[in-house]
């Protein structure tokens, strides 16, 4: 699992692109890793591949793509939009994170800024408290570094990817 191409991106857009692949390769059992922003749109994804093909696979089935990078960025997206009204019914303050646990995995969602998030999914053997640690440092490295420009910098790179693949 590696983090897309980085030719022609700024130096921001790089290093973000190496904190992800150094998350997914330093942490044992995770699946996918998606940074969304705070509309919900996939930013950066630790399976391109894997979203390519699950373009692929969706043009000959109803529903869309299961188990890629955009079917995580829309769970962590609803998920981070649920939390955040839920602490505002309970006058709880921001949410900085979530962890749902299922019998065949866990899915974790880290504020970073500015409404963005880090959505992890892991296996069901994952080490939960290895895969938190390791998002927290992901988002204090990122938090400041992921500025509007950057965001749109990033998703004009995902549907140039995007345009890319479909040919």
């Amino acid at each position: 699992m590696t983090a897309s191409s980085t030719f022609g991106l700024s130096s921001e857009a790089r290093n973000l692109h190496w904190l992800l692949t150094n998350l997914v390769e330093e942490v044992p059992g995770l699946l996918s890793v998606a940074v969304v922003s705070s509309d919900g749109l996939l930013l950066l994804s630790s399976d391109p591949g894997r979203n390519a093909q699950a373009r692929a696979v969706s043009e000959d089935r109803a529903g869309g793509p299961r188990g890629s990078s955009a079917d995580l960025a829309t769970v962590v997206s609803g998920i981070g939009s649920l939390t955040i009204g839920a602490a505002k019914l309970m006058n709880a303050g921001g949410v900085k994170h979530t962890m749902v646990a299922m019998d065949e995995g866990s899915l974790f969602v880290m504020s970073i800024s500015d409404g963005s998030l880090l959505g992890v999914h892991g296996s069901a053997d994952c080490d939960m408290s290895v895969v938190a640690y390791h998002m927290a440092l992901f988002v204090g490295r990122a938090g400041h570094v992921l500025t509007p420009e950057l965001r749109s910098e990033l998703r004009k790179s995902l549907e140039a990817e995007s345009a890319g693949s479909v040919r």
